[in-house]
């Protein structure tokens, strides 16, 4: 495994990996990686492709700068275990390399309609910066293929949607959520969680499958209501608790057989924020 700190560098060591015809498979991460960044990984080598994964904590897309003052840096754990899935190469980068010219006179990218709702409406700001940092990566990079996890449904799409926007061939593969044995969404942020907060955090997922197995047989409204009331009983404050089209992300205030639907909690519990999305189908 190889680590790279200079975009220039590592540039020129991927031209090379490409003349000899290889192709590139990226894995975007901020660290403190766990199973789920590991499975990323994973489906990238099962491809046969070189695979680079970055650490670098953003500061452009976190709009409680409290919240960036708390996130986990754990960078020696960090390549342990990318070492051990077999990652070939390590982009770990500080702000100057990655925001040259300053974050201010880096592109920003207009998501429309994604990134007023749901993480977008919560979080202002917030996928302009994903969009910023993910665009200067894939410069840096230039994967043939971006894989991501469905556990962060709604950047899934603002990722994709930056790509077509910068005109790349790049194929975005969105992997399923690896999950603990409650159901918890594997997170770096669930670190953060006490002992009781993790013991009830499994809720959110129980959930979503309770909105998942209602389609059809329930209004919407009942079993949002239902959600509502079982997560704050649990210490928890939903943010939202909704469900969308799956493509667009334009809210649905009932089931509709004839979309594809997606549901998608955000609560907090505690300090901690958490979110997760399920299929609904």
């Amino acid at each position: 495994m190889v680590v790279f700190r200079k975009s220039a560098e590592l540039s020129d060591y991927l031209h090379i990996k490409r003349s000899e015809g290889n192709s590139i498979g990226f894995v975007p991460t901020m660290g403190a990686l766990h199973k789920g960044h590991i499975s990323l990984v994973e489906a990238s080598k099962k491809r046969g492709l070189i695979t680079v994964c970055s650490i670098f904590v953003n500061p452009t897309q976190f709009n409680d700068k409290s919240d960036l003052a708390k996130y986990p840096v754990t960078t020696e754990a960090d390549l342990e275990l990318l070492l051990g899935a077999g990652c070939d190469v390590v982009f770990l980068p500080d702000e100057k390399e990655v925001y040259p010219q300053g974050a201010e006179n880096t592109p920003v990218y207009d998501f429309g309609s994604l990134e007023a709702v749901l993480e977008g409406a919560m979080r202002p700001g917030h996928f302009r910066g994903v969009g910023q940092v993910v665009g200067r990566l894939l410069e840096i990079v230039q994967p043939q293929a971006l894989f991501l996890g469905r556990k962060d449904y709604q950047q899934c799409l603002v990722i994709a949607d930056l790509v077509k926007q910068m005109h790349l061939a790049t194929e975005v593969v969105r992997c399923d959520t690896r999950r603990e044995p409650d159901g918890l969404a594997m997170s770096s942020r669930n670190r953060r969680l006490t002992e009781p907060q993790r013991t009830v955090a499994g809720l959110i997922y129980q959930c979503l499958v309770s909105i998942q197995s209602k389609n059809g047989a329930t209004p919407f409204a009942i079993v949002q209501k239902e959600c509502d009331d079982i997560l704050r009983k649990k210490g928890f404050e939903p943010e939202y608790i909704a469900l969308a089209n799956a493509d667009t992300l334009s809210p649905l205030a009932n089931y509709d057989a004839a979309q594809p639907m997606v549901a998608l909690i955000a609560a907090r519990i505690g300090d901690t924020r958490l979110i997760d999305n399920i299929a609904v189908v």
